[in-house]
């Protein structure tokens, strides 16, 4: 991947140090249709499942049943059937209530940002020495006009999470609500029938996403 295109992308660690949380925790309908990232987050889930049943369940076994009622092997079983689905419950319950529905708005629209970098890496290793300048100014437009949807989608996430954890705060903050999707709308290739016009295209289309998600900041 060109050095351009891997300064665009967003690292889950960024995303995490952004927004608060770890990306991979956040359940969003966009994960659940993409096979690999479904396996991936229910792997995962699976993992946290295996690990947290046998602690919770040793803890209530010995400080409670142990204590009040004695050893007893059927209760142990309920406790090894009920403790999983309660824990996949709880899960899902606590996601419902610390992601707001901005953040997986916001993360859906990164993940069909990274979804046009990886579109125009393809095209750049399909390059061969007969393509004209034109098609190399298109593609500096449509990365031009990335690297200005990444502004705005650090502008929008910090903006979410200052209002998650402090509305107060974000008063003295509104400088964040400036974006840049009037420069974006300035952007057009040469050839407005080509690749690199589809892919300016669906770039103002999350940019315009972004930016409906931050006007209504100015409500909350």
């Amino acid at each position: 991947m060109q050095p351009d295109l891997l300064s665009l992308e967003m690292t889950k660690g960024e995303l995490r140090r952004l927004i608060g949380l770890n990306p991979d925790d956040v359940l969003r309908p966009s994960i659940m249709k993409n096979r690999e990232k479904r396996l991936s987050f229910l792997k995962n889930e699976i993992v946290v499942v295996l690990v947290l049943t046998p602690i919770i369940v040793g803890l209530i076994y010995a400080f409670m049943i142990l204590l009040t009622i004695g050893p007893s092997i059927l209760l142990g079983i309920i406790l090894l059937t009920s403790v999983p689905i309660a824990v996949i419950i709880g899960r899902w319950f606590w996601r419902r209530f610390t992601c707001p529905r901005r953040v997986i708005v916001l993360l859906d629209e990164v993940d069909k940002y990274h979804a046009v970098i990886k579109a125009i890496d393809i095209h750049d290793q399909q390059l061969t020495s007969g393509n004209t300048e034109s098609c190399i100014a298109d593609r500096e437009k449509v990365v031009t006009a990335l690297q200005l949807i990444r502004e705005d989608f650090v502008r929008a996430l910090k903006t979410e999470r200052i209002l998650r954890d402090n509305k107060k705060l974000f008063t003295n903050n509104q400088e964040l609500l400036v974006n840049n999707f009037t420069d974006l709308q300035l952007l057009q290739v040469s050839n407005q029938a080509g690749e690199y016009a589809q892919l300016l295209n669906q770039s103002l289309q999350i940019a315009m996403t972004v930016q409906t998600e931050m006007t209504r900041f100015h409500k909350v």
